[in-house]
């Protein structure tokens, strides 16, 4: 059974709107499923599709991409080297990996112009300076961002989508899951926080009867996969990409969860030197920003406090894998613990970032809320997230806070009402317990929280 991608649908809509006039360029991080998709277009939508890898293709090809003036020999050479014909309005070309070879996205203008055929670009790191320094970048393009299998996919592929519905009325409803099913439901999302959202993971986890130590072996080598293009990429701040990236999960581990750059870099680690190394892995989609907001009001964006940062793993279930080594899985029973509910220490970093996770995979961006007491020095509020309740005519922020014990206090939710109530539309709180409401709070499973964003 094939990992049904909601990007699926988005993509035939591109087809149908767009009429040849534009390509579409999906970007996201290394091993997402972005070559799967557009293979699965051309297979399902087209008569017929060429898919041209350029970490494979040959010199043929590529010097074909130097007389752009007569597209014809150009095609002629696709049709023979790929052998399959291709049909004006009909077939589909595949640009794959088109970061590896700039001159192919800067040919878009000329092909999108002829008309005949439509054009996919796929690739990782795309929107990254030296990867379009030399060309030109077509305006004949739309962007798609693609992200890891969210929680709504993963259910499905496991064949739960009867359940996922369940939870989806429920929420509409107002009203808590029966125990046996919220059970089911905390069993379920914990196996996707663990084995996260990366295709080939989830498939080795299911292929081998919910293995995570099979799908471990998967994550291990796609986090190798990073860890090159870090050295191969990032090119003069690759070591400043290198340290962060590899104290991701020491800072997540902390209480505030936020970057300490001095504990980087002691002698320079200051925000202005590491603000392109963060950009990197934000724009490589190996990582979700989130920004700290000075004000929440009107437009997130706007207040935006750019040198306070957190950093997420674009995908939980490489953050575990890269938390923990081999051995610290084994003896520490991980997988069993966290599955038991009696991991203690850096379960909440888990939760956290599965949580940043969801909300990335919505297209949505991630802020979170801080206020420095002075007298007590130390932070008396601290609001995980803050999410936009989208409205033009009466916007309103929701407070979001992520608990990943039964047993916590609401107290920094408490008293951003007090400085914020006239802006906050709900107040909501993510625990392991199943839906309530009280005193003004909703409390909701993190299950249930792809059924809200």
């Amino acid at each position: 059974m094939e990992i049904k991608r909601k990007i699926y649908g988005k993509i035939s809509d591109w087809k149908r709107e767009s009429k040849g006039k534009k390509a579409l360029l999906i970007e996201g991080a290394r091993r997402i499923g972005k070559s799967t998709v557009a293979e699965e277009i051309g297979r399902n939508e087209y008569k017929s599709y060429i898919l041209i890898d350029f970490n494979k293709a040959g010199k043929a090809v590529k010097a074909a991409f130097d007389h752009m003036d007569s597209l014809d020999v150009f095609f002629q050479t696709l049709m023979l080297e790929y052998n399959t014909r291709l049909y004006p309005r009909e077939s589909l070309i595949i640009f794959d990996e088109v970061q590896k070879f700039p001159k192919a996205r800067e040919s878009i203008k000329y092909l999108v112009a002829d008309g005949r055929y439509d054009y996919i670009e796929t690739g990782s790191l795309i929107s990254i300076k030296e990867n379009v320094e030399d060309i030109t970048i077509p305006s004949e393009e739309r962007k798609m961002q693609m992200y890891p299998v969210d929680f709504g996919e993963f259910m499905t592929y496991m064949g739960e989508e009867i359940l996922l519905e369940h939870i989806a009325d429920c929420l509409r409803q107002g009203k808590a899951l029966e125990r046996q099913m919220h059970d089911k439901a905390m069993r379920l999302f914990k196996e996707y926080m663990l084995v996260g959202g990366m295709p080939q993971a989830l498939v080795a986890f299911k292929d081998n009867g919910r293995d995570f130590h099979a799908a471990d072996v998967e994550k291990r080598y796609i986090l190798e996969l990073y860890k090159d293009d870090i050295r191969k990429s990032a090119k003069k701040y690759n070591s400043k990409v290198s340290a962060i990236f590899d104290n991701l999960p020491g800072f997540l581990s902390t209480h505030e969860k936020r970057i300490i750059l001095s504990d980087v870099d002691k002698s320079n680690g200051k925000f202005d030197k590491y603000d392109e190394p963060l950009f990197w892995l934000s724009d490589s989609m190996i990582c979700n920003l989130c920004y700290k907001c000075n004000d929440p009001n009107v437009g997130l964006a706007l207040n935006r406090n750019d040198s306070y940062v957190k950093c997420y793993m674009g995908d939980t279930g490489l953050l575990v894998s890269h938390a923990f080594s081999e051995n610290e899985i084994t003896e520490q029973q991980l997988y069993k613990q966290i599955m038991d509910g009696k991991l203690h220490l850096n379960q909440g970093m888990l939760y956290e970032n599965v949580i940043a996770q969801m909300i990335t995979s919505a297209g949505r961006k991630l802020y979170f809320y801080t206020r420095y007491n002075e007298e007590k020095h130390r932070n008396d509020i601290e609001i995980d997230f803050l999410l936009s309740n989208e409205s033009k005519t009466n916007y309103k922020v929701n407070p979001i806070e992520v608990k990943s014990s039964k047993n916590y206090s609401a107290t920094s939710l408490g008293r951003f009402k007090e400085l914020f109530g006239k802006r906050i539309d709900k107040q909501i709180i993510i625990h392991p317990k199943d839906y309530s409401e009280e005193e003004g709070l909703i409390k909701i499973p993190p299950y249930m929280l792809h059924s809200m964003i």
